[in-house]
């Protein structure tokens, strides 16, 4: 145990909680624009995957690593429409057409992954992002190496956070996203379009996403494989329910999460070697269904969500 504290009040051990909370903050904020606009996104997990191999594919073809980026996003975007397609205009069960665009998703990633680069016995892998230190805020103490030298799409989600907050709560559109999602009759009668402000919002929803998996085999692995996302998308909608569907809130609990991911790895490199290291894996999982169980009995979810809204109907 005194190894494991030993570790865990290191700059490293908080540099690693950045960056493992950097793909489930752009995930969990996706998944809460979607969700706050009344469609709750099951295919996120797909989303990133899809979006990750994507991205990974357009830098190792074209070595550019923001072009990268731009493809996982424009991958994200486009299944947040297919699934927006489903859900809004069509009406269809959010829970059916999301688990279905995961399972699409994640089997064409796998095909075209396959079809693309074929069976290599040494997976390729490219030339990740490189760490840039803001001046000045790099040399505070602790908290600068931490925080202040890190990829650039780290600062990119840290920006993300106040920026969606600032989007959903001050914004004309962050208002309409808010009334389609607990009022979309009142919001109508308002003269909002509830279809198109519902298919912005899973749009930039999938967008985030494809930013999550860029993050994961553009930054965390440099490289894609199948087990990439490992369960990723699912903590991100539970996280939203944690956060209360606030961006501040589902970021401090991607943060929590986190936390404790970074925890049960500093765990396993300290020499516990008597414990299975699959306990250890287990931990971080366990803390989000504890979690889950213990916020969801209080938690208001936005009264539309997974209502359809046929304009016709009264």
């Amino acid at each position: 145990m005194s190894v494991v504290l030993e570790q865990i009040f290191q700059v490293g051990f908080l540099a690693a909680i950045i960056r493992i909370a950097t793909p489930l903050a752009f995930a969990t904020l996706g998944e809460m624009f979607s969700e706050r606009a009344g469609v709750l996104n099951l295919g996120i997990e797909g989303i990133m995957l899809l979006s990750a191999m994507t991205g990974f594919t357009a830098t190792s073809l074209s070595g550019s690593l923001w072009l990268g980026v731009l493809a996982a996003v424009v991958t994200g975007a486009l299944m947040g429409a297919v699934h927006a397609l489903f859900t809004v205009a069509l009406g269809l069960s959010q829970h059916v057409c999301g688990i279905g665009v995961t399972l699409f998703s994640s089997g064409l990633a796998y095909f075209l992954y396959r079809l693309i680069f074929g069976q290599q016995s040494v997976p390729p892998s490219i030339k990740s992002f490189e760490t840039r230190p803001i001046p000045v805020l790099s040399d505070i103490p602790v908290l600068g190496p931490a925080v202040f030298n890190q990829f650039s799409l780290v600062y990119m989600a840290i920006l993300a956070v106040p920026l969606a907050a600032f989007v959903l709560y001050r914004t004309p559109w962050g208002l309409s996203v808010r009334m389609v999602g607990e009022n979309p009759r009142a919001a109508d009668s308002a003269g909002v379009s509830v279809i198109a402000t519902r298919f912005q919002a899973v749009i930039l929803g999938g967008a985030l996403m494809g930013l999550a998996g860029a993050f994961l085999s553009m930054v965390q692995f440099n490289a894609f494989t199948f087990g990439l996302v490992s369960g990723r998308g699912w903590v991100a909608i539970a996280l939203v329910v944690f956060g209360r569907w606030d961006p501040w809130r589902s970021a401090g609990a991607a943060l929590l999460f986190a936390f404790v991911d970074a925890l049960q790895l500093r765990m396993q490199a300290s020499g516990l070697g008597h414990i299975p290291y699959e306990a250890f894996l287990m931990l971080p999982f366990i803390f989000t269904i504890v979690a889950m169980a213990v916020m969801s009995r209080n938690a208001v979810a936005p009264s539309a969500l997974l209502k359809p809204f046929r304009r016709e109907e009264r």
